[in-house]
């Protein structure tokens, strides 16, 4: 299935619509955060441990569902994204959780996980959906993370005024050199696509302004050309 998904992207690359190539390009960089995602989602039930019955009850209810979610992302495996989302024969899937415990943490929780399985099963209207519902309220790592797939998915659906809001909203939000920097040269990319390259502009300015320690490490360990070549760009 991987193998098919990449020649899918590899055809799809190969179109000459820009704004096409565009979306490609989007979705491609942001499959790169989900590892980022699952290291957030950890750390969202780390720093905030569950109370009560209900939420208790919500947490391990989930349990099985998070794990059918990280075999699905890491194998690349569509069945298994399915059964995180539905549910098996005994255990519920995310979208049970996120109903049933709709007041709890693991239930809004759940609408993240629903979220990004829908957007990898390339359902991109109920991905939208689920993310929107999702609200980490002071978090700065999974709320950023969730408002840059929305904004991902906003792009590929060609929503792309929608979709630089809510990459310039995360990358506000997280203000950190881990997630930041990618959001808004995406949404400087999706600027420039419109035409809009003072706009762009700006937001690229900002990176190279305030992530310089992302810059040295993507351009000495991933090959990273320098946010410099945007500005340049843009002028």
């Amino acid at each position: 299935m991987a193998d098919t998904k990449l020649n899918q992207r590899a055809a799809k690359s190969e179109a000459p619509n820009q704004n096409e190539a565009f979306i490609l390009k989007y979705k491609n960089a942001i499959i790169g955060c989900v590892a980022v995602i699952l290291i957030a989602v950890a750390g969202y039930f780390v720093y905030n441990s569950f109370t009560g019955n209900k939420q208790t009850e919500a947490s391990t209810a989930m349990a099985k569902a998070q794990e059918y979610f990280q075999m699905g992302i890491m194998n690349d495996d569509a069945d298994m994204l399915s059964l995180a989302l539905n549910g098996d024969s005994t255990n519920a899937g995310f979208l049970a959780v996120a109903e049933d415990y709709s007041s709890t943490k693991a239930g809004n929780l759940a609408n993240l996980y629903a979220g990004i399985c829908f957007a990898e099963l390339d359902s991109m209207n109920m991905a939208g959906e689920y993310l929107a519902k999702f609200d980490a309220k002071d978090d700065q790592m999974v709320s950023p993370l969730a408002l840059g797939r929305l904004g991902n998915i906003k792009a590929a659906q060609g929503k792309l005024d929608e979709a630089v809001e809510l990459l310039v909203k995360g990358a506000n939000k997280a203000d950190n050199n881990t997630v930041s920097p990618l959001l808004l040269i995406q949404a400087g990319e999706i600027l420039e696509s419109q035409g809009k390259k003072e706009e762009a502009l700006k937001l690229y300015q900002q990176v190279k302004d305030n992530y310089y320690e992302w810059q040295q490490y993507n351009q000495y360990m991933q090959g990273f050309n320098g946010i410099d070549n945007y500005i340049e760009r843009c002028k």
